[in-house]
């Protein structure tokens, strides 16, 4: 409300400035970026909004945030993290014919003498006819930092193949990741 947006003649709904791919209003000067577009609030979001405006204003690079691929976690015990589609957005988009599940579960070094102790559950949602990552989670320690080493590539449209190319590091919980059959 404190904003005026009606004085700017800006379009918005209630509480969100409508704002195309590039975060333009209506009004071909004036960019939103960040919670008053009501679109992903996140802090990492708006700053990178930030960037791809300054991108597209002041470098000249035409550059769209790609909502689809946030890493996201939540700092419980255990961690729990993913970027990119969950396996029912996947199948509500692409269909539970079109997608493959890869699944694991790893006990880390520290727990495996005893066999006690927490496993990590891993999970990729892959497109079955690309073979193209389309999500990646993990619950269990590291979970945080592990998702977001695995968004770059998901970012980059990585493929179940590209995953499987990559030298696991042993023992780690990531190498699960690259070595799911």
């Amino acid at each position: 409300k404190n904003l005026q947006l009606e004085a700017a003649a800006i379009t918005h709904e209630k509480d969100r400035i409508i704002v195309n791919e590039y975060q333009q209003t209506n009004v071909a000067h004036i960019y939103a970026v960040g919670d008053v577009t009501n679109r992903v609030n996140l802090t990492p979001v708006a700053i990178d909004e930030g960037r791809a405006v300054a991108d597209n204003v002041f470098a000249g690079i035409k550059r769209v945030v790609n909502h689809e691929i946030i890493a996201t976690a939540v700092f419980t015990q255990p961690e729990f993290a993913c970027v990119g589609l969950s396996e029912d957005e996947a199948t509500n988009r692409f269909g539970i014919e079109n997608i493959v599940i890869y699944k694991a579960k790893f006990r880390s070094l520290q727990q495996a003498l005893p066999a006690a102790g927490p496993r990590c559950i891993l999970k990729l949602v892959v497109a079955k006819t690309s073979n193209q990552i389309l999500g990646c989670h993990m619950v269990g320690n590291h979970a945080a930092e592990i998702i977001q080493m695995a968004a770059i590539a998901v970012g980059m449209g990585a493929t179940k193949a590209d995953f499987d190319r990559t030298m696991a590091l042993h023992p780690s919980i990531s190498e699960e990741f690259v070595t799911m059959v």
